[in-house]
């Protein structure tokens, strides 16, 4: 007797349906509801991103919530063409915050949670992805009392000194004084 593939997929399909591992990809997705997963959430949202003191326009940043609040994603368009994305998300595995940004430039990979005043507070490391170079590198996301939100990353040298790598003030597009600005910037 000969067996058609079909009926074979039919039947590896229903033993895989009853296997007991089976029930939990086929119920419905719990997400990521406890507070823990709320602690990036004051960066969530459309951003346009200035240089400190009221300083020129760098760019534009969307972050979103995804997966059932497990994941915030991030897309950054800069004002001089960059671009990267990132995903951040607690990582139950290490019990800390981390964040994996790509970029055609970069790639750097960090973890660690709230400090003591509500601030993300990321360290990790960067690696350029030109010349092969990795350095410890560390980030600090601030909500300010304004609403907005600064960026500060640094990178740590050969000689063990940390030097400015990115300082960007987050100001929410909907309420931005300089909104005008920031689209003539992007070609709005």
């Amino acid at each position: 007797m000969m067996i058609s593939a079909r009926t074979l997929l039919a039947s590896a399909l229903v033993a895989f349906a009853m296997t007991p591992n089976a029930s939990a990809w086929q119920s419905a997705p719990q997400g990521c509801s406890d507070t823990l997963h709320d602690d990036f959430d004051f960066w969530v949202g459309e951003w346009n991103v200035y240089a400190p003191d009221d300083g020129p326009y760098q760019g534009h940043n969307s972050i979103t919530r995804a997966q059932g609040g497990c994941l915030i994603t991030e897309r950054w368009s800069g004002a001089s063409g960059s671009t990267g994305e990132s995903m951040n998300f607690y990582d139950p595995l290490v019990g800390a915050w981390r964040q994996v940004w790509v970029s055609p430039g970069n790639f750097i990979d960090y973890t660690g949670g709230l400090n003591g005043d509500g601030a993300m507070e990321l360290t990790g490391e960067i690696h350029n992805t030109g010349n092969g170079v990795r350095a410890p590198f560390r980030g600090v996301w601030t909500l300010q009392d304004d609403g907005s939100v600064r960026q500060h990353f640094q990178q740590q040298g050969s000689d063990g000194s940390w030097s400015e790598w990115f300082v960007g003030i987050y100001v929410r597009q909907e309420t931005d004084p300089r909104a005008a600005e920031a689209a003539a910037a992007r070609g709005e």
